[in-house]
């Protein structure tokens, strides 16, 4: 796991009182607005490798989702609809106008809700090592997920998720209730196949090349939105309708590529 988790971002942090929670969001660069979505037990810091990147052409909005972070749980279960309806809100609350929304992980399941339900409140989406379906995760990833509560707390002290919540969090002794209601959410069987389908906005699916799930779960989304089912022509007659595309990033893990240059890459040449 690397130690960007703990990269120090230089923004304007505010906190906003949408949909019964206070949200923490940071804002950095200028240009068509991005809203950024990091994975479970992370906050927006986790993209600070890749921030200067990103905000070289775009206004970029770091959430901190429920209950990470900066933002301080509520009482309901870490769930990627309920924390969809905060983007939505923060959203409507900023008055941005059809941002992008970018997410990754835990994230990207966030954004692909918050796309899927309300595509009048997006242009693009991006969803960055973003699993539909539970089956597609490896077995022995499964089994490791499992492993997940509030008792594992004391295992993770040396790890930099722990010690970013601690540095950050409004009430670092929360750190177990987190890990249990992570560890709660991720043992739920859920299938995003319906939602993937109705996706109106065009989608970029990245994933890493070792990610995960296997790169054909990946194609296996790509395929739902049209993609990957014929060649796509000498003029891209034959590319999915929609504007749909597809990044398997090479060299890169589930633990790596949100800090990677070829991520910001790739969401950047989709979104221009």
């Amino acid at each position: 796991m690397k130690t960007d988790w703990t990269t120090t971002v230089k923004g304007t942090g505010q906190y906003a009182d949408v949909n019964g929670i206070k949200l923490y969001y940071e804002t950095q660069g200028a240009g068509r607005p991005m809203i950024l979505l990091h994975g479970g037990l992370g906050s927006g810091e986790m993209f600070g490798p890749v921030l200067p990147q990103l905000a070289e052409r775009h206004q970029v909005v770091t959430v901190d989702l429920q209950g990470h972070g900066r933002t301080a749980d509520i009482d309901r279960p870490i769930d990627v609809r309920l924390m969809a309806d905060d983007v939505a809100a923060l959203i409507e609350h900023l008055g941005l106008a059809t941002p992008d929304v970018v997410g990754y992980s835990l994230g990207g399941g966030v954004a692909l809700h918050t796309a899927a339900k309300y595509p009048e409140k997006v242009r693009r989406l991006v969803a960055v090592s973003a699993n539909i379906r539970t089956d597609a995760i490896y077995p022995e990833t499964r089994a490791q997920q499992s492993q997940v509560d509030a008792g594992a707390a004391e295992f993770m002290k040396d790890t930099p998720m722990y010690q970013l919540y601690q540095r950050v969090a409004p009430r670092p002794e929360d750190f177990p209730r987190l890990l249990e209601k992570i560890g709660a959410s991720m043992s739920k069987d859920f299938d995003f196949t319906e939602e993937v389908r109705r996706l109106q906005v065009p989608t970029l699916i990245v994933a890493a090349d070792a990610d995960m799930a296997p790169p054909s779960h990946y194609v296996e989304v790509f395929k739902l939105l049209g993609g990957g089912l014929k060649d796509g022509g000498w003029m891209g007659e034959g590319r999915p309708k929609g504007g749909h595309a597809l990044a398997i990033l090479p060299g890169l893990t589930h633990y790596n590529i949100f800090s990677s240059p070829l991520f910001a890459a790739a969401t950047l040449a989709f979104l221009e």
